[in-house]
């Protein structure tokens, strides 16, 4: 129990400590304008283009789309940079040279940025609601909360293992900002996956986003949570995969970096 205790509270202190040093230098108003502003205009421009090109009203097909793809801003960003970042602050050797455990420290790193991104979520579906006149009386709110967080926690899955691509590789923000706007596509976000080519919607099913979006839709068209578990344990799936992906490729380059001592060189 002492053990498992221990490990808790590493897995606690990390959390905290890993996020509040990820924003350390933002003003907490410049944070709030991110949070509260960036939905909003990415869910004006995406709702405007598309209900413009199709003639019809389907603005509740793009509101819910960037409302949930909006995790990823926390999910991809926010999740490399707290892995990536101990490189770039020159404390990588300090954190590899402590006898902590490993999957405790990797895995707290995403904790925070869960909960943020489901904050995120939030304020962009009440953008929504106000704004945009999305219908959310049908809705099971409930099982929509389950869906934000399981989404959120599927995408910062694939943002742990981004940041152990941050490690390797200088240019990870070229590559972050690469998936960020391919979501936007693959995930169903902006474009029916029915329309897209094979090869495309073959991607797209192994993605985090794409049935967090589909079991939204749903829930948004009346759903129950029975009708959308199937969805929602698929991506639990996706997000633990690419999660331990990461952890095994993080457990890689330490070993790769001590043995080699190139914990500070790309």
């Amino acid at each position: 129990m002492r053990t498992i205790r221990k490990n808790f509270r590493l897995f606690w202190q990390g959390t905290l400590l890993s996020y509040r040093a990820l924003f350390a230098w933002l003003r907490p108003v410049t944070y709030m304008a991110s949070k509260i502003f960036m939905p909003l205009a990415q869910m004006f421009f995406f709702v405007f283009l598309g209900t413009y090109a199709s003639g019809k009203d389907t603005s509740d097909f793009y509101v819910i789309g960037n409302a949930i793809q909006i995790t990823s801003i926390s999910g991809i960003f926010g999740v490399t940079m707290s892995v990536g970042g101990d490189r770039d602050a020159g404390t990588l050797p300090y954190l590899f040279g402590t006898p902590a455990n490993r999957f405790m420290i990797f895995f707290g790193r995403a904790f925070m940025h869960v909960i943020d991104g489901a904050i995120g979520v939030v304020i962009a579906l009440t953008w929504g609601v106000l704004l945009m006149g999305l219908d959310l009386s049908h809705t099971d709110l409930p099982a929509l909360g389950l869906t934000i967080l399981i989404t959120t926690f599927s995408t910062c899955g694939l943002g742990l293992l981004m940041g152990c691509l941050s490690l390797l590789t200088a240019n990870v923000m070229f590559v972050n900002n690469f998936v960020y706007f391919s979501l936007l596509i693959f995930s169903g976000a902006n474009v029916q996956i029915s329309t897209l080519p094979v090869w495309m919607q073959i991607v797209s099913s192994i993605l985090p986003l794409t049935r967090g979006i589909a079991a939204s839709r749903a829930l948004a068209a009346g759903a129950s949570l029975t009708d959308i578990s199937v969805l929602l344990i698929s991506e639990i799936g996706i997000g633990l995969t690419y999660g331990f992906l990461g952890y095994f490729l993080f457990s890689w380059f330490e070993i790769q970096a001590k043995r080699k001592g190139t914990l500070e060189t790309v």
